[in-house]
């Protein structure tokens, strides 16, 4: 088990290395965001092969991370190329200066490295265990993840249907299932992992993949995602109106705030 841990850690420092040279030599960082969701992919088949538990639920696992992580790939490349460095990673590039190729090195792409290890625990969890058979975890666990996956990718369908329409520019999107959750698309990714930390309860000490979901939903909650665009779009009286009766994660329904 700890082999295929530390090979899986040395795997991903590796892998986020090389997207640092990448975009040192591009000058853009937003390809970190590119490589996010295939690091989960490659962690995902290197512990089923190295591991060789190939078993129903190590299969499952595998295969919902490669469906999410290869849909989440083709969705920022397509939203992404040829487009210059996103405004986050701009931002960085002016604040941090002289010092900046050092605290990007530590500070995005190690850190997302840091981030993939903790939230692949239930992907290792499962892999290590020679554990079969059907449990009922498995049957909850999967049916969370189609509803996760459900809200991410459809979440993102309508907004960039809504972005592709001239006569939305500058207004904020309110329909579909943007009009119970502000953040749809953060909001479907965090379930998927409470679902696969779900499937992960089938086999032992699958309690310890909890810190997958809870890293997760932390940080989508209060360090990336849902801050940096509330923060973006918080001055437009069209947002604040919005944001009064949305909820701002949980899909709710709508509060009755000015008729609105």
């Amino acid at each position: 088990m700890l082999s295929t841990i530390w090979f899986a850690v040395a795997l991903v420092f590796v892998y986020f290395v090389v997207f640092f040279i990448i975009a040192w030599f591009m000058k853009n960082n937003s390809i970190v965001d590119i490589g996010w969701g295939l690091g989960f992919v490659l962690v995902a088949y290197f512990c089923l092969f190295y591991s060789g538990n190939y078993n129903f639920r190590t299969i499952l696992v595998t295969t919902l991370v490669t469906i999410w992580g290869l849909r989440l790939f083709y969705h920022i490349i397509r939203r992404n190329w040829g487009k210059p460095e996103d405004y986050r990673y701009a931002n960085f590039r002016r604040e941090w200066g002289k010092w900046h190729d050092l605290r990007a090195f530590f500070q995005v792409f190690i850190l997302q490295g840091l981030l993939t290890v903790l939230i692949s625990a239930s992907i290792l969890i499962v892999s290590v265990s020679s554990q079969s058979g059907f449990k009922v975890y498995d049957f909850i666990g999967l049916a969370v993840w189609i509803i996760g996956f459900i809200f991410e990718s459809v979440g993102d369908a309508q907004l960039k249907s809504f972005k592709s329409n001239p006569k939305n520019k500058g207004h904020v999107i309110q329909s579909g299932l943007w009009r119970y959750t502000r953040h749809p698309n953060y909001f479907g990714e965090a379930t998927m992992w409470w679902g696969l930390f779900i499937i992960a309860l089938s086999v032992k000490f699958g309690y310890i993949a909890v810190i997958s979901p809870i890293t997760t939903t932390l940080f989508l909650l209060f360090v990336s995602g849902v801050p940096l665009l509330e923060e973006k779009y918080k001055d437009r009286p069209e947002f604040q109106q919005y944001a009064k009766v949305t909820s701002k994660f949980i899909p709710l329904p709508r509060k009755k705030v000015n008729n609105i």
